[in-house]
């Protein structure tokens, strides 16, 4: 036993430069010390070597050690509360349905009069009536945020699902005589596959107007679709409703709009809005 007070020199037990000898020690427990020691030394022995089977077991299985790491895995990291919300939050489907509802009532008193194919419903695309949370996800499954590049991938798999109460919105408003005009800001040349996603979650669109150019202002196209010059063929028409997630979707509206009672008090009447959390206008503010 090296380095220690203890000594199994050449003779008897002894504790070097202390008081105790083995004279101080009864025969009975001298008698015994050896068979001790023996147990206790094949004990260690067992442990040592059950120690080493196990580390060696590990390392050979590839069983992975703790360590610390700057920041969580990307499958563990938690998706943010806004995309969360619109998700998976029962409130937003129901504020969705509520919505849609909504409009769907007020549908025959704003169309009263009207001669059928001569007025119309207005609604804006993303978050209104195609759901992208999806793409969201995917953006903060690997830590960034919109990219042209990847919402053009995205548009064109034709994958955004419908908004709860969307698709049966626009078949009343077709039900009831009306039009369905689509008024996006999705660039040109993604119109085609924004079409074919619209037809794959089964709406029939009578116009889908979208971003002309750099031009995202949608106060053009709404008045082009008033005045009959938004495509050949149609002729001017009355819109009786707008629907859409952001204060830009509906005509001459901004964030500036914000403290004003007599266009806000047009919300529930002839504007529909649904909440988006994930994106807008409002970043601006």
């Amino acid at each position: 036993m090296d380095h220690g007070p203890w000594t199994m020199d050449h003779g008897p037990w002894t504790m070097d430069h202390g008081p105790w000898t083995t004279s101080h020690v009864p025969r009975t427990t001298l008698h015994g010390l050896p068979s001790i020691i023996s147990v206790l030394s094949r004990v260690m022995r067992s442990s040592i070597a059950l120690l080493l089977v196990a580390a060696s077991a590990c390392a050979s299985s590839g069983t992975p050690t703790m360590r610390a790491t700057g920041s969580a895995p990307v499958a563990a990291r938690q998706l943010p509360n806004d995309v969360r919300w619109f998700r998976t939050s029962a409130e937003y489907r129901a504020i969705a349905r509520q919505t849609y509802l909504l409009a769907s009532d007020r549908l025959p008193e704003l169309s009263r009069g009207l001669a059928p194919q001569s007025w119309a419903v207005i609604l804006d695309a993303d978050e209104t009536i195609l759901d992208n949370s999806e793409y969201e996800v995917r953006r903060s499954t690997v830590d960034s945020g919109y990219t042209d590049a990847s919402w053009n991938q995205w548009v064109n798999e034709r994958a955004a699902t419908p908004i709860p109460g969307a698709v049966d919105f626009m078949r009343r408003v077709h039900e009831l005589g009306g039009r369905v005009v689509i008024v996006t800001n999705r660039a040109a040349p993604l119109c085609g596959a924004t079409r074919e996603n619209l037809r794959g979650i089964g709406v029939t669109a009578d116009l889908v107007l979208c971003e002309p150019g750099s031009q995202s202002d949608k106060n053009p196209r709404f008045q082009s679709v008033q005045h009959g010059t938004a495509a050949p063929g149609l002729p001017p028409l009355t819109v009786v409703a707008w629907v859409g997630d952001n204060i830009l979707d509906f005509p001459g509206l901004s964030q500036e709009s914000r403290n004003d009672p007599n266009v806000l008090s047009q919300f529930g009447r002839r504007f529909f809005i649904l909440p988006n959390p994930m994106y807008g206008s409002w970043q601006t503010r």
